[in-house]
């Protein structure tokens, strides 16, 4: 079994913490925005932090939405986290006009609560549909950050929810595909055993 995970890197968000956290477990994260490098990857993470029209305009720009779209067709463990997550749907409430990867359809949503946004915190999971990802995990307290969550036309690929004064979609897969919307590098013992489920794929 492959300990390597390549993590994309497209210039957007904190890539040290994801890659300081599956150090922590024993794999080995390779960060790279090179397009030959991910196309030979065997595990793919893709993580996200800022606006959904500012990551695609940087993937475009990168050159990288071909070997990410390839490798989500792959049949290789890909993993999207938070805006990571986001960008696999078809576009988003934050970003009307622009086109998301749309390896999910759906769309992403304003969070409609009357609960302060954005959703900051600790909050737990119910388990949906099942995911190689989310063994154990009902009822644990995982940590989000984020304003906007996924509404797939497909319900069954929600794998999670959490309560938020709604019902969030925490984390989607199918198949070799899973995602999270919350961090499980910032989400303690609980994350690192989730992060460690997509290692050891």
């Amino acid at each position: 079994m492959s300990k390597k995970i390549t993590i994309i890197d497209y210039g957007m968000g904190n890539l040290y913490s994801v890659q300081n956290a599956l150090r922590s477990i024993g794999a080995e994260p390779v960060v790279t925005s090179d397009a030959s490098v991910i196309a030979q990857a065997e595990k793919i993470l893709l993580p996200g932090v800022g606006a959904f029209g500012d990551c695609m305009a940087n993937l475009e720009k990168s050159g990288l939405i071909p070997v990410i779209t390839e490798s989500l067709h792959s049949g290789k463990p890909f993993l999207g986290i938070c805006l990571g997550m986001q960008l696999l749907f078809e576009g988003s409430d934050e970003a009307p006009g622009v086109k998301g990867l749309g390896f999910f359809k759906g769309k992403v949503r304003l969070l409609d609560t009357e609960l302060k946004i954005p959703h900051m915190g600790w909050n737990k999971l119910e388990l949906r549909s099942p995911s190689p990802l989310l063994e154990g995990a009902e009822g644990e307290y995982v940590y989000f950050v984020h304003s906007f969550h996924a509404e797939p036309e497909d319900r069954s690929i929600i794998t999670s929810v959490c309560d938020y004064g709604m019902e969030v979609t925490a984390s989607v897969g199918r198949g070799n595909v899973q995602a999270f919307q919350f961090h499980p590098e910032k989400s303690s013992r609980v994350g690192m055993r989730l992060l460690k489920n997509f290692v050891e794929l």
